[in-house]
């Protein structure tokens, strides 16, 4: 299917936006892939908010040239689906998932702001816990002292119940 002048700048600049806006890329090949885990990959990519997409590798070469995603051209051979997300995590760990169950689903390589990453760091990436999970951690670590100091102003008041309560029984 060949696109007119007018649609391959289009298809440039909305991938050039999906990257301004992106931490990470990720491309896997696809052969042998059926339409309808394709349809299930991107569901589950646009449910994560992942823009995932089928392109041309030269519209994707023209929309990473001068950003910190410039490396990955290298990399933009063969059949490719390119997954960009703004959570590093969350776009590895769901295409790293769909590699799992899926042998014609392969990950060939990733990027981050100027680092090009393989296929086993994306695996690595993928196996971090995600943003809203290390915020949690994090809070819970913030709120555990807090939470200790009011337990023990609480006990003392408790404490003095209590024995208030062991005179009341003996009398």
């Amino acid at each position: 299917m060949s696109h007119s002048l007018d649609e391959k700048k289009a298809i440039v600049a909305e991938v050039s936006i999906q990257v301004e806006k992106a931490q990470a890329i990720v491309i896997a090949e696809y052969r042998g892939l059926s339409a309808g885990q394709f349809t299930q990959l991107r569901t589950k990519a646009r449910e994560a908010g992942i823009y995932f997409r089928v392109i041309k590798n030269t519209f994707v070469r023209r929309a990473v040239e001068n950003t910190p995603f410039s490396g990955l051209a290298e990399s933009m051979v063969g059949p490719l689906a390119y997954g960009i997300g703004d959570d590093p995590v969350a776009t590895a760990k769901i295409l790293h998932e769909f590699a799992k169950g899926n042998e014609h689903f392969t990950i060939k390589a990733g990027a981050m702001a100027g680092v090009v990453m393989s296929d086993k760091d994306v695996a690595a990436l993928a196996t971090l816990p995600s943003r809203e999970e290390l915020l949690s951690k994090l809070l819970g670590t913030l709120q555990a002292p807090v939470a200790k100091f009011v337990r023990t102003l609480n006990e003392v008041p408790s404490k003095f119940v209590r024995g208030l309560a062991a005179v009341r029984d003996k009398k």
